[in-house]
C-alpha cells in the first residue's frame, strides 16, 4: 500500500455504529426501578449526562448532583452500589439488543465490508463495556464479529475516558500505524476531542443526542455513512493530510 494511504478505520460504538443511546437510557431507568430507587432520567437529562463519558462515571456524576454537599462516609459502599446499578443496566441493555431493539446506523456495515475487501483494517475505540460491544455486534454481524477487527479498545482496556485520547492511542499502537494513516469515526464532541488529541482526522456522524455539540476540528460532519464510500474516505483523508 502506498505511503500516506488510508490503512485503517477506527470506530466509536455508542451513537456512531448504532443509535444506542435511547436504549441505554431505558436500561438505566430499568435498573433504577429494579433497585427501588426514585431516579428517573428523562431524555433531556440524559442528553446532558452524556457529556460525562462512561456509564459508572455518569451514575456517580448524577449522585453528586442530587446529593450536593453530602460527604461520602463509605466510599467503597457507594462504589459497590454504583457497580450494582451498572450491572443491572448492562443486563437490561444486552437483553434489549438481543431482542432487536438496536440496528447499525445506515451505511456502517456496507463501509466496513468495503474496507475489509480492500485490505483496510478496522478497529474499535470506545468507552463502553466489552459486554455492550459484543451484544451489539454479535446481533448485527454474527458470532464471528471479532474477526472483522484488528484491535478493540473499550472501558476495560482504557480506564481514562474520552475526551482523553487514551483509547485511541492504544488502538494506534495495536494497529502499529501512525495517526496519519487512519480515520476515526465519532458522534460526540468528547469523542471528537479524544480522536483529534491522538492526531486522528475524524468523521463525525451526529445523532439526536449529540446534534447540538460543537464539532469544530472534524474533517467532515455528515448525517450518516449511507452516502459515504471507501473511495470518498480516501479522498477526504488525502485532503486532510494535504
Amino acid at each position: 500500500m502506498r505511503t500516506g494511504a488510508l490503512q485503517a478505520l477506527i470506530f466509536d460504538v455508542d451513537g456512531t455504529l448504532a443509535d444506542t443511546e435511547a436504549v441505554h437510557l431505558a436500561a438505566f431507568n430499568q435498573a433504577f426501578a429494579e433497585l427501588g430507587m426514585d431516579w428517573v432520567w428523562s431524555e433531556a437529562l440524559y442528553t446532558e449526562l452524556l457529556t460525562i463519558s462512561g456509564g459508572k462515571e455518569r451514575i456517580r456524576h448524577y449522585w453528586d448532583q442530587v446529593n450536593p454537599g453530602v460527604k461520602v462516609l463509605d466510599a467503597q459502599a457507594l462504589q459497590d452500589r454504583i457497580g450494582r446499578i451498572h450491572d443491572l443496566k448492562t443486563a437490561a441493555y444486552e437483553s434489549a439488543v438481543n431482542s432487536g431493539a438496536v440496528a447499525l446506523r445506515p451505511g456502517v456495515l456496507k463501509l466496513m465490508d468495503e474496507a475489509l475487501a480492500a485490505g483496510v483494517q478496522l478497529a474499535i475505540a470506545t468507552t463502553t463495556s466489552p459486554v455492550n460491544i459484543a451484544a451489539l455486534l454479535r446481533h448485527a454481524i454474527g458470532d464471528d464479529w471479532r474477526m472483522n477487527f484488528t484491535a478493540i479498545g473499550d472501558a476495560s482496556t482504557a480506564p481514562i475516558k474520552k475526551p482523553h485520547p487514551q483509547v485511541y492511542l492504544q488502538m494506534l499502537q495495536a494497529l502499529q500505524l501512525p495517526a496519519g494513516a487512519c480515520l476515526a469515526f465519532e458522534d460526540s464532541s468528547n469523542g471528537l476531542r479524544a480522536a483529534t488529541a491522538a492526531g486522528l482526522a475524524t468523521i463525525v456522524t451526529p445523532n439526536g443526542f449529540t446534534a447540538h455539540h460543537d464539532f469544530t476540528g472534524a474533517l467532515k460532519v455528515v448525517p450518516d455513512l449511507s452516502q459515504v464510500s471507501l473511495e470518498q474516505l480516501r479522498q477526504w483523508h488525502a485532503q486532510g493530510r494535504a
